[in-house]
């Protein structure tokens, strides 16, 4: 694939992704980019590393389409966070309240394979942003912080497992461990309040395995599972001890703070597949 495009697109969300992106494809050699950016969610500071951004309100899909559409951009790809809670608080506009009204199912998925298809009805081809992200992606044998014992290591792989089935069916892609058994399991509420309940519930003394993965067939296009600083922040609130993520097919954002706050807090970061 040819990284150097004239124009992209950015769908953006929230914390430093699609700063990162931004800043990777013009490294790359992206000559423009257009973002489109969440009221309330994206950094602003995305505007000082894009040609063209259009701010709108979650559920303004119209409108993040013709941000495109009128200034000539054919692909795009999306990057960053949008709190699943505003997939229900979003006050959508007549072609988003169609795309909802049609599907049955409604999850981060369904609704943004639907978003990719109502794209690609106006020309804009909805793309992955892997190739560019692929410096922020560990690979196996990856390793951050103390080193894991054998009692871990055996968590961690019962809770590849688990997650690996939940992701299946559509519950969440991370599960909390400790000692062979589940302490949390990822649902509606995101990997954040998932870490720290399972955290509380691994009593004072911690010491819990979190597990993070992709689902099989995962579209790479949108919710690329993902740790960053505010994760690692929560594992130290709840005193976990180990965060895995799935080699190749998760991304680490702010690696020097990560590696500071695993060192500082005895966390041990790696990779698992």
């Amino acid at each position: 694939m040819n990284l150097a495009l004239e124009s992209i697109g950015l769908i953006a969300g929230s914390r430093s992704l699609p700063l990162d992106f931004a800043r990777l494809a013009r490294a790359a050699g992206v000559k423009r980019i257009v973002a489109t950016a969440v009221e309330g969610e994206t950094d602003p500071a995305l505007a000082g590393l894009v040609d063209d951004i259009v701010w709108l309100k979650v559920g303004q899909f119209s409108k993040m389409i013709s941000a495109f559409t009128d200034r000539g951009v054919k692909q795009c790809v999306m990057a960053g966070q949008v709190a699943p809670k505003n997939l229900f608080d979003l006050r959508p506009d007549l072609r988003a309240m169609a795309i909802l009204f049609r599907l049955k199912e409604k999850n981060a998925h369904t609704i943004f394979g639907a978003i990719a298809d109502e794209l690609k009805k106006d020309g804009v081809e909805l793309i992955e942003a892997t190739p560019w992200l692929a410096p922020l992606m560990p690979q196996t044998g990856f390793h951050l912080g103390p080193k894991i014992s054998d009692e871990q290591k055996a968590d961690m792989e019962f809770c590849f497992r688990i997650a690996k089935e939940i992701s299946r069916l559509e519950i969440g892609q991370l599960v909390v461990v400790k000692n062979g058994t589940i302490l949390a399991v990822e649902g509606f509420e995101g990997t954040d309040k998932c870490l720290a309940r399972g955290g509380e519930l691994a009593g004072k003394d911690g010491g819990a395995v979190a597990v993070k993965v992709a689902k099989l067939n995962h579209d790479m296009r949108f919710d690329i599972p993902c740790i960053g600083a505010k994760t690692l922040q929560t594992c130290a609130a709840a005193k976990i001890s180990v965060l895995a993520i799935e080699s190749g097919k998760s991304l680490l954002l702010e690696r020097e703070i990560c590696e500071d706050l695993a060192n500082k807090n005895k966390i041990s970061i790696t990779t698992i597949s």
